[in-house]
């Protein structure tokens, strides 16, 4: 009885077969007045062969339309099974299809729940070299409706071999109902090792050493489920501290130890990447290291994350032994939000050997003396005066030329800390202060200028946070190239990276002066105290003066009040 192109669905549980062709553009919305989230899982979908993220996808919104923020989006090449929480009563997902002739086909199911009030048990973080869990209840039936997650983690340099003794979950074609899903790494995004129901008894390995374990039950036929235990074992072949990626918004760095080189049956002397005339640096180690837009490097936008991959290409050590095309060593940079993810990917006779580490772009801001943005500011407080110009620049610290700097917010805030009072420059891309000019985008520089606003009045002293968004320049279609964007139409546009750059803090003179003054004094008193007589002098004088300054200052606040944006009440509360 679901229309097959889109529906508003109220049911505190449904679950979904969708089928389309071509050329279909169809918005379910999910809405019940139920104060609870609502949990969406795709299980099976099937997408076009080849289709691309940019014609074919799933999008979901958290909210009652697709103007809603993005919550994720599921394209033919996710690894994984999506699952995918609201954040109010209300849910909303688009699926476009592209002009290819094909049967596509989606089987959905959702659930409204109360994560405050509901009691999880199941799930939960697992350590050491070995271990065993099961599912809720086991052997009873599993409960309706439950998401578990389980997180493995083994010593550094193992595997782990995680084996089911026992299983018994509904059976379906493509487990589209009750399933369990294994992922080779730390969480659910990590590659889909498999997804697995009915009665089996399924078995597991991992390249590194840790493993993420997911059960997933809807309120048809429940069984009693599973009990397992896993166990690890030393990767295959030394995998030696310095065999490492990093990666930076520049360059790229393996280096790779000299006795694992020799393990594999090669010598450093024939190692080279793909532009065979970029050799390695020999020392102790085996190091490359390159920009990243040079030595053959891959680049592929994703939308969302932007990968750069090279390839180490291993010659035999010695005479009379052919190359061994099997081995392989691939290094992979992906860009995604505010992480870098840096994989090694080892191959030898099938097994691969897995690395990953932490990075991230490297991006800085800093006050410049003049728009010619050739002189930074090198003193710190910045000393300025009310309505001065300050001219600030937010740099991408990249080879790539490809790459485009937005600065998509801009706040001043008396802390360095976000959460605490602020004041707004720029929001959304648009200049929230009539002060504030933005300067066109040049090379891997966002710039604006403005003067020094009404918030330092009321703060010794102010820092500048900038939200900035990385997108690449070949892309038109991306949230660097919309700009502006009004809060009542929310950005969806792809970008590769984004994150808070800081500077400050910056200080009005006439606060340093009174401040050098205020000391002067404390230190005059300090060797002259004044009689009783002088006292009262000097404390009449100051009520006076005080009282003069409320009353010449009230008048001036009153008279300028709708000039300067805040309500006369505002200013004499703050």
């Amino acid at each position: 009885g679901v229309p097959r192109c889109g529906a508003s669905l109220h049911e505190p549980n449904k679950a979904l077969r969708i089928e389309l062709n071509a050329n279909a553009n169809c918005i379910w919305q999910i809405q019940r007045n139920a104060n609870q989230t609502i949990r969406l899982i795709f299980s099976h979908f099937k997408f076009a062969p080849s289709s691309s993220c940019e014609t074919e996808s799933i999008e979901v919104f958290d909210g009652p339309s697709t103007e809603s923020p993005l919550l994720g989006q599921v394209c033919d090449d996710t690894d994984t099974v999506p699952v995918l929480e609201s954040s109010s009563d209300s849910l909303t997902f688009l699926i476009t299809t592209n002009s290819v002739a094909f049967a596509r086909s989606f089987f959905l199911y959702y659930y409204f729940f109360s994560p405050a009030s509901r009691t999880e048990d199941c799930g939960g973080e697992l350590t050491g070299p070995n271990g065993t869990f099961s599912s809720p209840n086991y052997p009873a039936p599993y409960p309706e409706f439950r998401y578990c997650v389980w997180h493995i983690q083994a010593p550094k340099n193992s595997k782990i071999n995680l084996q089911f003794q026992d299983f018994f979950l509904e059976l379906d074609r493509y487990c589209q109902l009750d399933f369990t899903a294994v992922y080779d790494g730390p969480t659910t995004d990590s590659g889909l090792l498999g997804k697995v129901c009915g009665r089996a008894q399924p078995t597991f390995e991992s390249s590194s050493n840790v493993l993420t374990v997911v059960l997933s039950t809807d309120d048809t036929n429940s069984y009693r489920g599973f009990s397992a235990q896993y166990s690890s074992a030393p990767l295959p072949g030394p995998v030696e501290p310095n065999t490492t990626l990093t990666c930076s918004s520049d360059s790229m760095r393996i280096v790779l130890s000299k006795s694992y080189v020799a393990s594999l049956g090669f010598s450093e002397a024939h190692l080279q990447l793909n532009d065979p005339s970029c050799r390695p640096l020999v020392t102790d180690s085996v190091i490359f290291s390159f920009p990243l837009a040079s030595c053959g490097t891959i680049k592929k936008d994703e939308g969302l994350s932007i990968t750069y991959t090279n390839s180490i290409s291993l010659a035999p050590a010695g005479h009379g032994i052919t190359r061994q095309r099997n081995t392989e060593i691939t290094a992979e940079c992906r860009m995604r939000n505010n992480e870098t993810l840096e994989v090694i990917y080892i191959t030898k006779n099938n097994t691969i050997q897995h690395m990953a580490a932490g990075g991230r772009y490297n991006v800085s801001m800093a006050f410049y003396e003049s728009e010619l943005f050739s002189k930074p500011v090198k003193y710190s407080p910045y000393d300025v005066d009310l309505n001065q110009t300050l001219f600030a620049e937010v740099t991408l610290h990249s080879t790539d030329p490809n790459l485009q700097v937005f600065i998509d917010t801009c706040t001043a805030s008396p802390e360095p800390e976000s959460g605490s009072l602020t004041y707004d420059l720029i929001r959304s891309g648009c200049n929230k202060d009539d002060t504030v000019v933005t300067y066109p985008a040049f090379e891997n520089h966002g710039r604006f200028k403005f003067r020094a606003f009404r918030f330092l009045r009321s703060f010794p002293s102010v820092y500048l946070r900038c939200g900035v968004v990385i997108c690449d320049s070949t892309n038109s279609n991306t949230r660097c190239a919309r700009g502006c964007i009004s809060r009542q139409k929310r950005d969806i546009s792809p970008h590769t990276w984004k994150t808070n750059t800081l500077a400050g803090p910056i200080r009005l003179k006439r606060d340093l002066r009174a401040a050098e003054y205020s000391e002067s004094l404390t230190k005059a008193e300090a060797e002259k105290t004044p009689n009783p007589q002088q006292y009262n002098f000097y404390t009449l004088a100051f009520v006076v003066l005080i009282s003069n300054i409320l009353i010449v200052g009230a008048v001036v606040l009153k008279h300028h009040k709708h000039q300067a944006g805040y309500s006369y009440q505002n200013i004499q509360s703050s």
